[in-house]
């Protein structure tokens, strides 16, 4: 019996390894420059304050999203091995929700998709992370209310590294 204990904890010690080092591969690390403690800024003037971090796991990347104003939204991104592809899913205090899809670069990450409003709105979005020069990140927004018929800027924000707090 206790040989049988000892050859199952075994056994699961090395499936968790392995499913960690799953998420350690390359595909998993695309969205690296952009975690970070941040201040957002839009037109120049500080808007929002954004955290984001690797989970635990290291499968995925977290955003928690501030505006001063009160408004806030939370990201879960990661990597989907099925469809080679990196997937975002959105939630904010507006009730509004997002499903993306994206497809890395070097230094950038195109997303696609849709959110919706709680009054039912559906808007197509394209949206970009861009890694520039001087250590930033610029998250550009186009959105489309006529089923991508025609494209409107929706914001154009410029992640700063956060002083320590």
């Amino acid at each position: 019996m206790k040989r049988a204990a000892s050859a199952c904890a075994a056994l699961l010690l090395a499936s968790a390894a392995n499913a960690f080092a799953a998420c350690e591969a390359a595909e998993h690390r695309q969205l690296d420059f952009w975690i970070g403690t941040w201040d957002v800024l839009s037109g120049g003037e500080a808007v929002a304050s954004s955290t984001i971090e690797r989970s635990a796991e290291g499968c995925a990347v977290i955003e928690r999203y501030r505006q001063r104003d009160g408004y806030s939204g939370t990201s879960i991104n990661f990597h989907d091995p099925a469809l080679k592809r990196w997937r975002q899913s959105w939630v904010d205090t507006g009730g509004g929700v997002g499903e993306f899809s994206g497809e890395p670069g070097p230094g950038v990450m195109a997303f696609t998709g849709e959110t919706h409003r709680p009054d039912g709105t559906k808007v197509m979005r394209r949206m970009t992370l861009t890694r520039l020069a001087d250590g930033t990140v610029r998250q550009h927004s186009l959105a489309s209310t006529d089923g991508g018929k025609t494209w409107k800027p929706h914001y154009d924000f410029i992640y700063r590294k956060a002083a320590a707090r």
